[in-house]
């Protein structure tokens, strides 16, 4: 494994772990998971079941796991980041992206490298049995990753590891080959809550439990229908994905810059006010989306989002010129988008509300 572990610091993982692949004990969690219907549209989960938790089922002749991360925090991030990233959130007519999305596309990146990776271990070991992953199929990557050592689940429900908080990717190579498994490590949240505290939409229901259907990643990434009227003023200015929970986390102070130029920030990805980036058309979406995470809702649920973003902004303090740019879109073509805006259109104190 010490070879292996020094291709993948090569090739910008920050850490390297072996998680057998005898998953059983988790399977109860996941199906309780399931019938609570905490999945919410993600009908892909319920689809493929208990393979989540049997890698040898998904990939037959697995035996052992390799589990990376990769930070992803981009290389020019102040110090300060977690009190810039919370100041985002004070100006509501300001589109608020999750740090994860303002780079390259982590699928692309992620997959290319642990594929080198493999082809580094064939080369040294021989041909061998193997399939890489990276939040892209039926695989509990989260308790993979725990199992392996690359931290503890925290109770927001995703890893954290001393030395790297939580501001990481991972990924998955299961293989044939019979590796010895890492030691997982404990642990150590002990009585803090502030995760479960922050969040927005109490989406974190309980600790380790994560109701998707409440939370502001799932609605404005996974879900593709119109978003609970409950839960849009809860939302803010957040258009893509939400890092609450990560911000507030006493442990990112230890949350390490990503070793690569990949996932430093586009531009139009971060800073930028709510009327500019609804005034993008679909060409204009797709030009400043290109080779990024954001580009795969679309431009329909992009303007969805920022129409719930705006009417927040309008309740915060009622603007002409965004009222302007949600009437630009008030005969949108798409019903989704005409439903959203006519919500936004109604709220703050001007003479549509």
């Amino acid at each position: 494994m010490g070879r292996i572990r020094e291709w993948a610091l090569e090739l910008g993982f920050s850490q390297i772990g072996v998680a057998g692949v005898n998953l059983s004990s988790a399977e109860p969690g996941l199906i309780a998971w399931l019938s609570n219907g905490f999945h919410g549209d993600m009908a892909y989960m319920q689809t493929h079941g208990l393979k989540r938790a049997r890698p040898a089922e998904l990939v037959p002749g697995t035996v052992s796991v390799i589990t990376v991360r990769m930070d992803y925090l981009p290389r020019a991030l102040p110090g300060a980041w977690q009190a810039i990233e919370f100041a985002r959130l004070r100006r509501p007519a300001e589109g608020a992206v999750s740090l994860y999305a303002r780079g390259r596309d982590y699928h692309k990146v992620i997959r290319s490298r642990l594929q080198r990776l493999s082809e580094r271990i064939a080369a040294q070991v021989g041909p061998f049995g193997h399939r890489v992953f990276t939040d892209s199929a039926p695989v509990l990557e989260a308790e993979l990753a725990a199992r392996s050592g690359q931290g503890w689940r925290g109770k927001h429900t995703l890893i954290l590891n001393r030395e790297g908080g939580s501001m990481f990717f991972l990924g998955e190579i299961y293989v044939d080959l019979p590796l010895p498994a890492s030691e997982p490590t404990a642990d150590h949240c002990g009585s803090c809550s502030a995760c479960i505290e922050i969040c927005p939409t109490r989406a974190i229901v309980a600790p380790y439990r994560l109701d998707a259907r409440r939370c502001i990643s799932y609605l404005t990434i996974e879900h593709a229908g119109p978003i609970p009227e409950a839960l849009r003023p809860l939302m803010g200015n957040r258009i893509y994905g939400c890092d609450d929970c990560q911000i507030v986390c006493p442990w990112n102070k230890f949350a390490r810059r990503s070793a690569l130029p990949d996932f430093d920030e586009r531009a139009g990805l971060a800073g930028h006010q709510l009327a500019e980036l609804f005034a993008w058309d679909e060409a204009a979406f797709l030009h400043f989306t290109e080779g990024t995470a954001i580009r795969r809702i679309g431009h329909e649920r992009w303007l969805r989002n920022l129409a719930v973003a705006i009417g927040n902004a309008l309740r915060a303090q009622d603007d002409p010129a965004l009222r302007a740019a949600l009437a630009s879109r008030a005969h949108h073509p798409s019903a989704l988008v005409r439903e959203h805006v006519a919500w936004a259109l109604g709220q703050g104190a001007g003479p549509s509300s």
